[in-house]
Formats: structure tokens, C-alpha cells, sequence
């Protein structure tokens, strides 16, 4: 078997569609992949462009391969794919986030052919995501290659990456078991008789075992190897990730014909409702970060040199665990999650709100199933997670049979690992949402987007009180930060540095204090981009990021989750790009994780703390007019100094440069309810037959009267491109159970009393 790379040597463009699958593309863009054709207006926040592109590269095939058995693997192609060979359709894909493989030799010819690949990034109501906060980027944004086979090989269709699946548990205290299980495929009519020999090699290069299975292969053969490893080096996450190496050869006729090789590493996960996680037996606490696959200039075409800055960059924070989130990321991050000991939730993009146009919910799972196969055997990660906020327009009954549907399909294509969820906030404690997976998520942004701080606290309070056998943790949080936003009394919503390190505290405090919180995933560990978005000074991005976007600011909140999390000494001084200071008295904030910090004002000592707290803070330091230096030393117990500087101007006026320049927001729903009079508003006894707010608004829009009434107290909000695709799910009454919403009781009572005067239309 050969791979070969076809990164190179395409020819890009948005226009000539159907001329282009069959004919070469006229002054296209030659490009090398990976490629988003949203690199740039993905983030710009002035409109993205979405719809039907074409790449097209020739490729030639030798006298010799045309007899062999040729594939193409696409990384992945945003959103929909479809391949062309010769301008014949040969394969593709509805899966934006997942690898697949076309099979070639029906449409191949002996010398030049074209390959012409259309990639779709349009919104369809069938196809996931439907709508999320960030942005859908189109292209062929990961590595195309092409596998040339023998006609004895390792499953290459089965929507998985190795056609190999290696499952490892613990049986007995210092005993593994190891798995391995998979299927031969011959493509030839006739039976091959072959063997496998399967080496399972130490990191020092020692073979722990080696063993031979004689197979017989008409056309598809299934075989399974089950293995005992007596006290291996177990995967410790951060502080040992110890992986062994699986070689599985496929022989024919003493020749290879397919060969793998698969990192594994042998450990043990247990997750409990009141003490935690156990990783190995030994209580750990998941230190968390999310992460988008997108980069400033780029869009979501990443290179291994992307991938790699940001392990680095978490790997320096401390977290151990990552949440990628909210759909399949490249395979090499996985690798890197697993030699780096890096625990992942992965997930697929059943998000926001659920497809009304296929009751089978048939896109989810493929996405699912190809999740699972493909990251199977990744030993980094520990869950599967099913969906996200996927109440956010309503919460019934279809949603939870939805949810349970792909819990027992995730179950049974791996029943090794946990199956995850993450619920928006407004999904009840007692909701039965909450009993269809092993650990429950909630996303909480309170104190940004509704209350306050420390009702963080007491929301999982109530959640342990209510559901005390359910595992709970945090799987987003966070707030939106322009680093150069700043402010001496930070609040919500004024996107300064100083608000984002107050909240994201008061989270770690939170968790660290309850031993049954599993820990939480901050949202997020770089901004993103966000088409929908222009907010906190900077359009097409959410800035909730611990780092911006070009990975170039760690932002002062970077460093107090280093100063939480990381084993490797440092101290930081935080407000360094708060540097015109227009009061006389500062406090200065320091983040470290050494106890003791000495400041110097201008080279005079001023003052020492001795705390164990990560965020430490000495209080009313007087500047001079003009620059100040200052600078903290801290001490490690072995004496050595870290030290960290900055410099300040004590000014006379207030910067305003810091302050977000706030115009006058849209009306939102909330503020028109102020012109109707809500007074004396009696309940109305709903009738049958005629609309009410129990309707959907896409039922109310199909009567004129009803649209009316429904238009008279919300405006066009329906004309929105979000509330588009919640439209055939959300009706007024389940509007009233969002908190952005803000409806009054009273206003149900009075568009009921309108609305359920309107006769529907009898079937």
C-alpha cells in the first residue's frame, strides 16, 4: 500500500460550478490545501460568503497502479462534498468535520484524469450544524490523499480511519486486556489465504508480545486478537503519558500487502457523582480549556505548525484536559492529546437547535459514527459528547428521545468510554434531559449573560442537592474580553481584562471547593471567529478566548489559570496593557503560583505578600506623575528568583481609549414591551382549534392574522438568520422560558387573548 500527498497543484474557484466538474477551470487560483475559502470574511463580521465552490487538480495514473485499488481521503471538506472523477460523481460527504474515502477504480483511467471536488458551506435544514455561535467556514480545509492498495488490505470503508479498533480495561489489579479487532477486505473474486502478525513494541523498543492469526478472505473477513498484558506502564496523563506502539502487517504470499501502526496506552477512568474523576485510581480534578479549530488569516485550514502552537500554548497554562469542541477536529491534535496526556471530550455538532425536515435525525449519527470510528482509538480521550445546548429553542419529548438515540448508538459502538452532554442553563435540574448519559455538562455564563457571579456556586449546589447520583461539571464559562478594553471598577458587559479575571476567580474558586464538580472546560482557549457577532469593539469573532485569535496576546486571565494550574514556577504581573493610569492610588495584581512576591515601585521596595492564593493583590500603591516602573520578585522554596516588570504612566486625564465606546443598543424584544399596556391582563382558557402561543411561530406564519399578531410584539426578530432555523421548533410559550427573551408572564395572557380568536384551517 502506498499514500501519497495531493496537497499540491489545485485550482480553486467560486464560480463555473457545473462547467468545472468536467471540464478544467478556467483563470482559477492555484492553491495549496489545506484551504478555507473563508479565511478572511469568516471573521470579518461585514457578511461570509456561503455556497457551492470548486477544486480541481489532474492526477496521473501509471499502466501499473490503473490494476491496482486506488482511494481518495479527504481530511475533511466543509460542509457538503461531493467528488467528481472524469466528471462522473465517484463519492462524498454530508459530514463537514469528518475524514472519508472514495472509491476510485470504477472512474479512473490509465493516464491523466480530473479530479474535481465541489464543497458546499450553505445552510440546509438537514445537515449539521444548523446554528451556532461561530462561524460554518467552507473548504477543503485538512490534507487529501491517495491510498493505492493491493487487493488484500485492512478495511478502508467503514467510516473509520484504521479498519483496526484496539480496546484496552483493566481485568485484574496489575492485569490489561487488550483488544484488537477489525476486517480484512479482498477485492478480488477469488478466496486469498493470508496472516496478520500483530507486535505490541514498548516505548524502550521491547516487544511485549507477538502474535500471528492465518486469515481466509472470500471478500470481507472479521478478526479479533485478545491479548493479556501483565503490569504495563500505564498512560498518567500529564505526568506520564506512556504510550505502546500496535504493528499490525498484513502478509500475503510472505509479501506485505497493508500494514498499521497505532499508539496505545493502557489506563483507567472512573468517574463519580460525589468525589470525582480517578485517573489511574488517583483523583484528579479536569482543568479544562475549549477549543475552535480556526486561526486569525486562515479560517479553519490549519497546519500541523497551528496545531502544534496551540498544544504548546495549553500544555503551558497547566490544563489537563480539552474539550474540542463542537464537531470532529484533525486527527494529529487527537495524537498530540495523547502523547502530550491530555484528556479529551470530543463531540459531534448536534448543537443549538435539532433538524425538523429528517425524523430519523439520520445526519447526527452519521456524524456520530464516523466521530467514533475515526477517534476510537485515540487513548486520550474519555468521552463522546452526544449534543449541546440542543434545548436552546425548546425542550420535549422528540429532543430527549433524539438525545437517547445517540447515547445507546455511541454505547454500542464503544463501550469503553462515557457518553457526555452539555445543557444550556435553562435545562431544569430535574429535567429528564439529565438521565440520558453518564456526566452531565452544563454551559453557565452567570454573571455575563445572566445574574450573577456567585450564582455559579449555588447553581451547582442546587444540582448536586437535586441530583446527587448524576456527575456534573462546567462545560463552558466564560466572558467576553477586548485586552484593550480596561477599567478601575470592572462590570458586565465592559469586555475589560480586569471583568474577565474577577469572573473566571471566581470559577476556579468554585470548582476547587467541591470535590463532586468534575472541573470545567473555559470557554474558550483562543477567540474565534463568529460571523454573527460585533460586540466588545471587534466584529466576526467571539472574544471569550484566553488568547486572541492570532495566538499573539495571552490575555491576564491566561496567566491566572497558569498560576491555578501549572507545576512550572512564574510570576506575572497583570494590567501591563493598562498603562495610562489616571488615579494616583493603583492596585497592582499579581498572578503567580509561588507563595511569596516582593514589589518594588521605581527600584524602592514597597512592599511583600506571602499567600497561596493564585491572584494576589497589593493594595493602594501611589504613582508619580509620569512613567513608573514596576516590578515583582517571587521565590521559590529552593531560593530561586522570577521576576516580572512593566511600566505605568500616572496621567491627569482618564484614557478613554480604554473604555468601549457603547452606541445606543437595537431594541431588543424586551424593551417593546413597554408600549403595551400589561395592566389587568386576565388569563385566557385556551381554545382548540385556534392559535395560540403554544404554536409554532412557523405554524403562526402560515396564517396572515396569526402573523400579524405575532409581528405587532416582536417586530422582524423572526427574520433573523438565527431564529430562521427555530422557527419550526420554537413557540412564544417556550420563548418565555429564555432568559434573553425576558417575556412577562402578562404578555402570554395578552397575545393569547389575540391570537386565540384566529380559527386554524381544518385538515
Amino acid at each position: 500500500m502506498r499514500v501519497l500527498n495531493l496537497s499540491d497543484n489545485w485550482l480553486f474557484t467560486k464560480g463555473n460550478n457545473e462547467f468545472c466538474i468536467e471540464k478544467e477551470i478556467d483563470n482559477g487560483e492555484h492553491i495549496t490545501l489545506p484551504h478555507c475559502f473563508n479565511a478572511i470574511d469568516g471573521q470579518s463580521g461585514d457578511g461570509m460568503f456561503k455556497g457551492e465552490c470548486c477544486y480541481q487538480r489532474k492526477l496521473n495514473i501509471s499502466n501499473e497502479d490503473i490494476n491496482k485499488f486506488t482511494f481518495l481521503e479527504i481530511g475533511a471538506a466543509s460542509i457538503i462534498c461531493k467528488v467528481y472523477i472524469n466528471g462522473q460523481l465517484a463519492g462524498g460527504s454530508e459530514c463537514g468535520f469528518s475524514m472519508f474515502r472514495v472509491f476510485l477504480n470504477p472512474f479512473l483511467k490509465a493516464g491523466e484524469n480530473l479530479i474535481s471536488i465541489m464543497v458546499d458551506n450553505s445552510s440546509h435544514d438537514d445537515i449539521y450544524p444548523l446554528m451556532a455561535d461561530f462561524s460554518f467556514y467552507g473548504g477543503l480545509y485538512r490534507e487529501v490523499k491517495l491510498i493505492i492498495s493491493e487487493a488484500l488490505h485492512f478495511n478502508l470503508m467503514d467510516n473509520g480511519k484504521d479498519g483496526i479498533y484496539l480496546t484496552q480495561r483493566n481485568i485484574d489489579k496489575d492485569i490489561f486486556e487488550l483488544k484488537i479487532n477489525g476486517k480484512i477486505v479482498n477485492e478480488l473474486s477469488d478466496p486469498k489465504e493470508g496472516k496478520i502478525q500483530f507486535k505490541l513494541i514498548s516505548k524502550e523498543e521491547k516487544i511485549v508480545f507477538s502474535k500471528i492469526l492465518d486469515v481466509k478472505v472470500l471478500k470481507e473477513t472479521e478478526f479479533c486478537l485478545v491479548e493479556e498484558i501483565a503490569k504495563p506502564n500505564l498512560w498518567e496523563g500529564l505526568e506520564n503519558p506512556y504510550l505502546y506502539r500496535l504493528e499490525a502487517e498484513l502478509y500475503y504470499e510472505d509479501k506485505i500487502y497493508d500494514k498499521k501502526t497505532i499508539e496505545v496506552g493502557f489506563r483507567t477512568i472512573e468517574i463519580t457523582p460525589d468525589k470525582g474523576v480517578f485517573l489511574n485510581g488517583k483523583a484528579i480534578k479536569l482543568n479544562g480549556v475549549s477549543r475552535h479549530q480556526d486561526f486569525a488569516g486562515v479560517g479553519n485550514a490549519l497546519t500541523k505548525e497551528h496545531m502544534d502552537l496551540d498544544m504548546s500554548i495549553i500544555k503551558e497554562i497547566g490544563a489537563n484536559s480539552i474539550r474540542l469542541s463542537h464537531y470532529q477536529h484533525n486527527d494529529y491534535f487527537y495524537t498530540l492529546c495523547d502523547r502530550e496526556g491530555i484528556l479529551v471530550w470530543a463531540e459531534i455538532p448536534f448543537i443549538s437547535v435539532p433538524t425538523t425536515s429528517d425524523k430519523e435525525n439520520k445526519n447526527a449519527k452519521d456524524q456520530l459514527e464516523r466521530l467514533i470510528k475515526q477517534a476510537y482509538n485515540h487513548s486520550s480521550i474519555y468521552c463522546w459528547g452526544v449534543q449541546n445546548e440542543i434545548t436552546i429553542a425548546i425542550e420535549n419529548e422528540t429532543i430527549y428521545e433524539m438525545v437517547k438515540e445517540l447515547s445507546h448508538m455511541a454505547r454500542k459502538l464503544d463501550s469503553s468510554r462515557f457518553i457526555a452532554q452539555a445543557n444550556i442553563h435553562s435545562v431544569a435540574n430535574e429535567s429528564s434531559l439529565n438521565e440520558l448519559t453518564d456526566i452531565v455538562g452544563y454551559n453557565l455564563y452567570y454573571g455575563w449573560y445572566y445574574k450573577e457571579i456567585r450564582d455559579l456556586e449555588k447553581r451547582l449546589d442546587e444540582f448536586h442537592k437535586t441530583r446527587p447520583d448524576i456527575p456534573v461539571m462546567v462545560t463552558e464559562y466564560g466572558v467576553d474580553t477586548n485586552p484593550k478594553l480596561h477599567s478601575y471598577n470592572p462590570v458586565v458587559k465592559d469586555y475589560t481584562e480586569e471583568y474577565q479575571l474577577l469572573f473566571h476567580n471566581n470559577a476556579l474558586k468554585t470548582f476547587n471547593e467541591r470535590a463532586f464538580v468534575l472541573g470545567g472546560y473555559v470557554w474558550a482557549m483562543f477567540d474565534f471567529g463568529s460571523e454573527i457577532r460585533n460586540e466588545g469593539g471587534e466584529k466576526g469573532r467571539n472574544q471569550k478566548g484566553l488568547v486572541t485569535i492570532d495566538r499573539k496576546i495571552k490575555k491576564d486571565t491566561f496567566y491566572l489559570y497558569k498560576a491555578y494550574w501549572s507545576k512550572n514556577s512564574f510570576v506575572k504581573l497583570a494590567g501591563s496593557r493598562f498603562v495610562n493610569r489616571h488615579k494616583e492610588l493603583n492596585d497592582i495584581v499579581v498572578l503567580s503560583n509561588l507563595e511569596n512576591v516582593k514589589l518594588y515601585l521605581n527600584n524602592q521596595f514597597i512592599s511583600e505578600i506571602n499567600t497561596s492564593e493564585p491572584m494576589k493583590k497589593f493594595n493602594d500603591i501611589k504613582l508619580t506623575l509620569g512613567k513608573n516602573i514596576i516590578k515583582v520578585e517571587a521565590f521559590d522554596d529552593a531560593g530561586n528568583i522570577y521576576s516580572d516588570e512593566m511600566i505605568l504612566n500616572h496621567v491627569k486625564e482618564i484614557d478613554e481609549s480604554y473604555i468601549l465606546l457603547k452606541h445606543e443598543d437595537e431594541k431588543h424584544v424586551v424593551n417593546w414591551f413597554e408600549k403595551f399596556d400589561l395592566s389587568n391582563v386576565q388569563e385566557v382558557a385556551i381554545k382548540e382549534g385556534y392559535y395560540s402561543t403554544f404554536d409554532t411561530i412557523e405554524k403562526l406564519y402560515e396564517n396572515e392574522q396569526a402573523k400579524e399578531v405575532f409581528r405587532k410584539y416582536f417586530g422582524e426578530v423572526a427574520k433573523s438568520q438565527q431564529f430562521k432555523v427555530m422557527k419550526g421548533l420554537m413557540t412564544i410559550d417556550s420563548m418565555s422560558k429564555r432568559s434573553r427573551f425576558n417575556i412577562p408572564k402578562e404578555l402570554l395572557s395578552a397575545i393569547n387573548r389575540e391570537l386565540n380568536v384566529i380559527a386554524k384551517k381544518q385538515d
